[in-house]
């Protein structure tokens, strides 16, 4: 189904009013809801939106199919729905229409007033209408809140405890990575480690490569810039015995294993680690050293490659001085030449 056509079944209901929000005394607020098909199998596309009396927000993610009892996905045509999603934060009351499976319509969400103190009671503050309604789409029970409160983890309060619902942050997962042999107690950790794909079998991916690290943030920042089991085992075969602040500045640089094997191709094999990234740093590549070698230069050191990058001392520029019968200079004498400003 089209966008145009869930927004103008959104238009159809958005005059009318559901009798529960009526009904009862606990605060509520109103908005639209749309669903889509999903490409998961057994889910829906499921979103929020308010945007009245200056509120603003909108969700959207894959939900289970089985969190709408009653609502048959698969029926043909039009049909007009009721349904509620049930939190401990508050529930969900919507009516609205399905056609083909796809379909929009209007919520009421009626907050539990006992959840705020509950939370509280666990160490949570600071709950006002607008975060119950996050924890409320996110399911942040509480029983998980309960089950975080018992991992004894820093810095965590109620915003820390709905990142970790958003980001999948289960208390199986902060087992699995101390079992690991990580001993991390910062709640800043465990998301950064779930949104850049620290995984307990990347650490032993890591660690079975051969490089037996335990500071959590090399294994964030592995993640971030492309730090592999499979680098490290390639560098290893290669007879590198890199670090972890060497890795990442490898990846930082784009000195690859793929790339260092190009290097080799040109006669350059086993260069230290810190001349690979001072390489890419200053741009000694295979294409230069390539035109070096059609100019005569069949293999400078790899200080006087790093030094030719840094001043300037390119294949024009040699071209020129042989134009002019300067033949036979050495690299120490080109990069004086550069160094002292003679073109």
């Amino acid at each position: 189904m089209r966008l145009e056509r869930i927004a103008g079944l959104v238009l159809i209901v958005a005059g009318v009013a559901l009798g529960v929000a009526n009904s009862t005394g606990g605060q509520t607020r109103s908005g639209d809801w749309t669903i889509h098909r999903s490409d998961e199998p057994g889910k829906v596309e499921f979103s929020l939106m308010d945007s009245r009396a200056g509120r603003h927000f909108h969700y959207g993610s894959d939900w289970p199919a089985s969190e709408f009892a009653g609502l048959d996905f698969s029926k043909p045509g039009r049909q007009e729905v009721r349904f509620t999603i049930s939190r401990d934060a508050g529930k969900f009351e919507c009516e609205g229409f399905l056609q083909d499976g796809e379909g929009a319509g209007l919520f009421h969400f009626i907050a539990d007033a006992k959840y705020p103190q509950e939370m509280k009671a666990l160490g949570f503050e600071g709950i006002d209408s607008d975060k119950q309604v996050a924890m409320a789409i996110h399911d942040v029970s509480l029983k998980f809140a309960k089950e975080i409160k018992s991992k004894n983890l820093q810095g965590l309060d109620t915003d820390k405890l709905i990142a970790f619902k958003i980001h999948g942050v289960t208390p199986e997962f902060i087992d699995a990575i101390r079992s690991s042999g990580l001993n991390v107690s910062e709640s800043d950790k465990f998301i950064a480690f779930r949104i850049h794909g620290v995984s307990p079998e990347f650490i032993s991916g890591i660690r079975s490569a051969g490089l037996n690290i335990s500071d959590a943030d090399k294994f964030i920042a592995f993640r971030i810039h492309g730090v592999s089991p499979e680098m490290i085992r390639t560098l290893h075969q290669a007879g590198y015995t890199p670090d972890a602040d060497k890795l990442i500045a490898m990846r930082i640089h784009g000195a690859t294993p793929e790339w260092v094997e190009e290097l080799k191709k040109e006669g350059y094999d086993h260069v230290e680690l810190d001349k690979l990234i001072a390489f890419r740093i200053h741009g000694v590549s295979p294409e230069f050293i390539e035109q070096l070698q059609k100019l005569g230069f069949a293999h400078p050191e790899p200080d006087q490659l790093i030094a030719m990058r840094i001043h300037g001392v390119t294949p024009e520029f040699i071209t020129g001085l042989q134009s002019r019968g300067m033949k036979n200079l050495t690299v120490d004498q080109l990069v004086s030449l550069r160094i002292h400003g003679i073109d």
